[in-house]
């Protein structure tokens, strides 16, 4: 066979040869989509769907008799007027937001003093650092019930404590009285939060320059000054970001208050979660419920947007 007589190369052949190399090319991305396939549906059962259908239920007047009976009604907005006519809906947000406030305040503040200690050299600092963790990593409904028992007004450590240094003469019920329960669900909130915070703090101290510190010591800066004028800035963006971070888990905290008070005694611990279950599961109202889910979810969304574009306009 001479070259004049073999096969010229079609244009059929060429955009055979074409779609084979796509084929080929797009084989090993199909793959890594079935491998997270599972993922994604587990989110989207568990997560998105139930999401969806909250913010959908929360235009419907659905008392439990009409949901179970499939004669729900649309209301629109209407529902959303009625939430925030509510007096139970700013009382539960304004302790909502003071238990955030106060919980953030205190976990920055341990936080940063324990990253700073442990951001040091010396004897038993990854064991010491380890078991402060470990109430981070706890199931948060191990760590109410610890509180609980230790707030205990007749068998609690917290009381055995105090009256055996002669703090206290009676048992106090910590957890039954409305001027004290706040401060100790704040409390068991922030030590579980103190380890994450210290541990974010940590790696932000690790990226400041020692040269920072060493120009500091020459120009004859204290450690007061130092901390103060370096430190707090340079970790300014860390801290922002615990500050969020720690906002979004606390606002929606549920299940620590849940046990530790049910949002009792009264209303001085109900919070916004707490009044969405109270409206859903007590008043067996789903649709005001719903709703109040809803504006549990707009607030730190609204927030995270503030954040994100006051740090994009700062870049």
């Amino acid at each position: 066979m001479t070259l004049t007589d073999a096969p010229l190369p079609t244009a059929r052949n060429e955009q055979d040869e074409a779609r084979r190399a796509r084929a080929s090319r797009r084989k090993p991305q199909l793959g890594k989509y079935l491998f997270i396939l599972p993922a994604v549906l587990f989110v989207m059962a568990t997560t998105v769907y139930p999401l969806l259908y909250n913010v959908n239920l929360g235009f419907y007047d659905a008392p439990i008799q009409k949901f179970l009976g499939g004669t729900v009604e649309w209301v629109g907005l209407q529902q959303y007027g009625d939430v925030l006519a509510d007096p139970a809906m700013w009382s539960s947000l304004a302790t909502s937001l003071i238990y955030t406030a106060a919980t953030i305040v205190l976990m920055l503040v341990i936080g940063t003093a324990l990253a700073v200690l442990f951001n040091k050299t010396f004897p038993g600092n990854k064991l010491l650092r380890s078991l402060l963790f470990l109430p981070y990593i706890l199931p948060s409904v191990v760590a109410a019930n610890v509180w609980r028992w230790m707030l205990d007004g007749t068998s609690g450590l917290v009381n055995y404590i105090l009256m055996s240094l002669r703090i206290i003469e009676e048992p106090v019920f910590w957890l039954g009285n409305p001027t004290m329960a706040l401060p100790a669900v704040i409390l068991a909130t922030a030590w579980t939060m103190v380890p994450f915070a210290m541990l974010l703090i940590i790696a932000g101290l690790q990226n400041i320059p020692t040269a920072t510190y060493e120009a500091a010591q020459l120009d004859g800066a204290g450690r007061s000054a130092t901390f103060w004028r370096i430190t707090v800035p340079l970790l300014r963006p860390v801290l922002s970001v615990v500050a969020l971070l720690g906002f979004i888990y606390t606002f929606k905290t549920f299940d620590t208050i849940f046990i530790m008070t049910r949002g009792g005694p009264g209303d001085a611990t109900t919070v916004l979660p707490i009044l969405a279950y109270n409206e859903a599961f007590v008043n067996f109202d789903l649709g005001t419920g719903a709703t109040v889910n809803t504006l549990l979810l707009i607030i730190p969304m609204v927030l995270a947007i503030f954040y994100f574009r006051s740090t994009r306009n700062e870049g």
